[in-house]
Parts: structure tokens; sequence; C-alpha cells
């Protein structure tokens, strides 16, 4: 059987592009990020437990996935396996960054002070925060 394994990639100034993906399809890609590849029942299955999603609204949110370039996908027989072609963990820097321009003008420091000052952190978080922030020390 033949295999398909669809990619998309945008190169930008130096590096890869990563597209913007919903809360809908951040829920989606949790599941394939955990194990994969998985079929589409198999996605469906996996978010039963935590939400009342029609299985169409699974299988679109597959395809928007993979138009968007963050899944590919392998023909077995009739079914479709599909597989995060993007990791979870430059998902999470494209939307980080995302959040930091959008809501601190791009600025790390307004980020961390906003935290430190108008959200509760334990004693250990604090502790662990001046670790980080001593280790990042030259």
């Amino acid at each position: 059987m033949p295999t398909t394994v669809i990619r998309f990639v945008v190169k930008g100034p130096g590096m890869e592009r990563i597209p913007s993906i919903s809360d809908a399809e951040w829920q989606v890609m949790e599941v394939l990020w955990r194990q994969s590849p998985l079929a589409a029942k198999d996605v469906i299955d996996a978010l039963a437990g935590n939400i009342a999603w029609h299985p169409r609204t699974v299988k679109t949110l597959l395809g928007r996935l993979v138009a968007k370039g963050v899944l590919g996908f392998e023909r077995e027989g009739r079914r479709y396996l599909y597989r995060p072609i993007v990791s979870r963990e430059r998902c999470v820097r494209r939307d980080t960054r995302s959040f930091l321009d959008r809501v601190f003008r791009g600025t790390p420091m307004s980020l961390l002070t906003y935290f430190v000052e108008n959200e509760h952190l334990s004693d250990a978080e604090l502790d662990r925060l001046r670790q980080a922030l001593e280790k990042r020390r030259p």
C-alpha cells in the first residue's frame, strides 16, 4: 500500500514559519503529540472523554491541521493515520512569541514583571524563577 505523507513548511527569514492553531486544534494536537500515528476514530475516541464534539467536527479539525502543515497523514487501506509534523515545543514557542508580541509589545521583562506583581506565586515558584534567572546571568 503506498504511503502519502503531506508536509507544509513556509520559510521565513532565517527560520521556518509555524502557522497559528486555534484552541480546538490544540486539543486535537495534544492527542496526537501524546500518541501517533492515529486514525481519525482514535482521535475522536481520545477526545470523547473531555469534549462532546461530533465526529465530523474532529475530522474537520484534522483536515485544517493538515492544510496548515502541522499534521501529516498516511493512507492505510480505507483509513488515514495522522501524525504531527510540527513538535509541541515549536508550537508552544510560536504561540508564546505571538502572545508576548500582542500583549506585552514583545518585551519579556514586561511579561515577567506582570506575573511577579499580579499573580500569586508560591515560595517554591519564586525560588524556581530566581534560579532560572541566575542560570541565565553571564
